[in-house]
């Protein structure tokens, strides 16, 4: 059997036993999806994205949902990745994914003039110590904190990621050494704005605004998402803050169907982006359902117009 768009995820959310909320969040998400994918008249399934089973030349499309895993299986993953693009179109393109899986792009959409945090790359294999990257971070970038934040440039969920002190730093180093000889690893100045006032998430379809949330961190954590005690807000952005976003897709090299952009004051109060993601991000359908419907005529276009052409 043929389809039009195949949806995917990960084995955890295909069909899931647990009663997990942030679960069944998913599984309603990708739900609000498929339906609206089917209302334009597309023919639709959902697969787990490391099915063997499955034929992905069997599918014209496949959009990237909720591959949520692919960070701790990155290797399987992108081998996966590299064959599936030559049986399939994936929406967003390829390219695109590919670009925006490592934070590296930071670096590419800030030469085009997007502010982004102060950010310090390690690159894998680096020679550097923990001390000599915070103390390369002051001297290079200007660094003004006592505190930091360490992530890898793959990951999703707060993997391996650490906030730290001044003081701190001798017991950091070890857990340092150990990743960067593994993965390209960022170091950032802790954002206090983001710790007081959260952090806003806005959707945009083609390029235009959707809708928008306000991710919060638990009292006394830094990171906001769900999984650590984050909570989740209803939020109007102002005009200032949507034509931020909707500069930072445009700074794409090409317009993604759908993205998310993640927005806060940095320390100086100037807006900043956090990340730009458009491979698997949650999209919160959940909060303004006709979005999904806004999303699947977007790619029944996209569809009918590469048919054409």
């Amino acid at each position: 059997m043929s389809y039009d768009i195949v949806i995917l995820t990960d084995g955890n959310h295909l069909f899931p036993n647990e009663n997990n909320p942030i679960v069944s969040n998913v599984v309603l998400e990708d739900q609000l999806v498929a339906e609206a994918l089917r209302e334009v008249g597309l023919s639709v399934t959902r697969k787990a994205w490391d099915d063997t089973e499955f034929n992905w030349s069997s599918a014209k499309y496949a959009l990237f949902r909720t591959t949520w895993d692919y960070f701790n299986r990155f290797d399987e993953f992108f081998d996966w990745f590299q064959k599936t693009k030559k049986l399939t179109h994936f929406i967003n393109s390829a390219e695109l994914i590919q670009w925006n899986i490592d934070k590296h792009y930071l670096q590419n959409l800030n030469s085009k003039g997007v502010h982004i945090p102060r950010t310090l790359f390690v690159e894998k294999g680096s020679s550097l110590t923990l001390k000599d990257a915070v103390q390369k971070a002051k001297n290079e970038l200007s660094f003004n904190t006592r505190e930091f934040i360490l992530k890898p440039c793959i990951a999703a969920g707060a993997r391996h990621t650490y906030r730290f002190g001044l003081n701190e730093i001798d017991s950091y180093s070890e857990i340092f050494q150990q990743l960067i000889a593994k993965e390209a690893m960022m170091l950032q100045e802790l954002q206090h704005n983001i710790l007081a006032k959260g952090e806003m998430s806005l959707m945009l379809f083609n390029g235009e605004y959707s809708h928008a949330v306000l991710k919060v961190a638990k009292p006394g954590d830094f990171r906001v998402q769900d999984d650590y005690g984050g909570t989740v807000h209803d939020y109007e952005p102002s005009t200032e803050e949507i034509t931020l976003a909707q500069k930072v897709v445009d700074s794409c090299a090409e317009l993604p169907a759908y993205a998310r952009v993640d927005i806060f004051k940095d320390n100086e109060g100037h807006w900043a982006l956090a990340e730009l993601e458009i491979f698997e991000p949650e999209l919160w359908f959940r909060n303004k359902p006709e979005a999904a419907k806004v999303l699947a005529n977007i790619i029944h276009e996209r569809i009918v117009h590469e048919k054409i052409s």
